[in-house]
């Protein structure tokens, strides 16, 4: 038609305007078509069908934009900008807005939303790179994190500014943290888990660790072993516990408690078939209810495990954590944020002296020094990869100090290396599980005295 622009001519944010069009009046007559439904005695259409009725409404409300654009001398869209403009309000119907695509994206490790339109991704390789806006506004930001947080667990969750921040599971697995009215603009962050079903031959893949000390760890959970797991952020703890637990026997109970859902061995029915998980609980609208993990821990004690999972020590768990590790429940395991190995003692410390119990650090040594056996570190090497970076058997508490051997100390390039000698014991114990201490040759820190 002479005169009438197509795509390539538009108005840059033409395309956008239309699309939020479109979506407000689809939104509405869905909700309209909704409300007739149930006046009429029927049933609520399923997610199947409710997507038929979408895309019948979006064919229409097109259609409609087309035939207003050609009575006013509009510009019109071409197949491509009415196919992403579905798409767009699909997103935002069904899934988690603009979102949904870069969840969508398995290459994707971080998100990090600091504004509705700046959009930062980190890929596997820990590259950053901008991307587009994920909603039209920090209102509409809002929103869908309310969405987000009212369709979490099946229960209602705040977001505004009287509680100004929502931590949720989604539902691939993926861990969302918002804060609002405490940032200048509305910010979120989006970590993935790109290893769900991680196991030790993962980790030597992947270049966590190699063969032999992949065997040692091995070895130091059939052995029942109680292992915290320590490192900085993101730097794979998560991983690495799920990888230890893969080396849990199926017949044993296991009872799992996290902030977040994230481990997952309840899913997994064949490697864990008894498994309780646990998750913590944020205070209802009203305040009320609120459950935090030392209690879950005590919670959890009572329900026969053999093996106690904290997904993270965050705080006052600690005591009921370590608690759980020295009164029979061998074999359990947890992780910490912490620089070094060493530092994970210094952290519990802190944790314990600032529980409602406040521990004495001389307290808090003997508690660890009779519940942890060994501290595994992760760190990164030379080359910006994830590794194990150190392993301490834990022997005894001397007042202020826990002492112990560092029996895998990080090498030249940041990966662990065998350093001091295990206690005989110990190496009987591996042994017994089957642990080869011949395995390599060059092992000498293995072999007996």
């Amino acid at each position: 038609m002479r005169g009438q622009m197509t795509a390539p001519d538009l108005p840059e944010n033409h395309e956008q305007e239309v699309a939020v069009q479109v979506r407000q009046r689809v939104a509405a007559r869905l909700a309209a078509y909704a409300g007739e439904r149930e006046r009429a005695g029927l049933p609520t259409e399923d997610e199947t069908a409710r997507r038929v009725t979408v895309g019948r409404l979006l064919a229409e409300e097109l259609g409609r934009q087309r035939r207003l654009s050609l009575a006013e001398g509009k510009p019109i869209l071409d197949p491509r900008a009415e196919e992403r403009i579905s798409q767009t309000v699909r997103d935002a119907l069904f899934g988690s807005g603009s979102l949904e695509r870069l969840l969508a994206d398995r290459s994707i490790e971080n998100i990090c939303v600091n504004g509705c339109d700046v959009v930062w991704v980190k890929d596997a390789d820990g590259r950053w790179r901008r991307e587009n806006p994920v909603a039209a506004s920090d209102v509409e930001l809002v929103e869908l994190v309310r969405a987000l947080g009212g369709r979490a667990e099946g229960e209602e969750r705040r977001f505004d500014r009287g509680v100004p921040r929502l931590n949720l599971r989604l539902a691939d697995g993926s861990r969302l943290f918002a804060v609002m009215a405490v940032t200048g603009r509305v910010s979120l962050t989006i970590r993935r888990h790109r290893f769900p079903a991680a196991s030790m031959s993962e980790l030597v893949r992947l270049g966590v660790c190699d063969g032999q000390l992949a065997a040692f760890l091995t070895a130091l959970v059939r052995a029942r072993k109680n292992i915290v797991i320590g490192g900085g952020t993101n730097v794979g703890k998560t991983t690495v516990l799920r990888a230890f637990a893969h080396e849990i026997p199926p017949e044993e109970r296991l009872v799992t408690i996290e902030d977040t859902f994230e481990l997952g061995l309840n899913a997994d029915a064949a490697a864990h078939p008894n498994v309780v998980a646990m998750q913590a609980r944020e205070p209802n609208i009203e305040g009320q209810g609120g459950i935090d993990q030392a209690e879950l821990v005590r919670w959890g004690l009572r329900m026969s495990p053999d093996r106690v999972i904290v997904g993270e020590i965050r705080g006052a768990e600690v005591i009921p954590m370590c608690n759980a590790m020295s009164q029979g429940n061998d074999g359990s395991l947890s992780t910490i944020h912490a620089s070094s190995s060493r530092g994970v003692f210094t952290k519990i410390a802190s944790y314990a002296a600032q529980s409602p119990e406040r521990l004495t650090l001389e307290a808090t040594n003997l508690m660890v020094a009779s519940a942890v056996h060994f501290v595994v570190h992760l760190g990164w090497d030379r080359a910006g990869r994830r590794v194990v970076s150190s392993v301490r058997e834990v022997i005894d508490a001397d007042g202020a100090q826990i002492v112990s051997n560092e029996v895998y100390v990080p090498g030249p390039t940041g990966r662990a290396v065998p350093g001091a000698p295990l206690r005989g014991n110990t190496l009987e114990d591996l042994v017994a599980v089957g642990f080869d201490i011949q395995f390599p040759a060059t092992a000498q820190p293995w072999g007996r005295p």
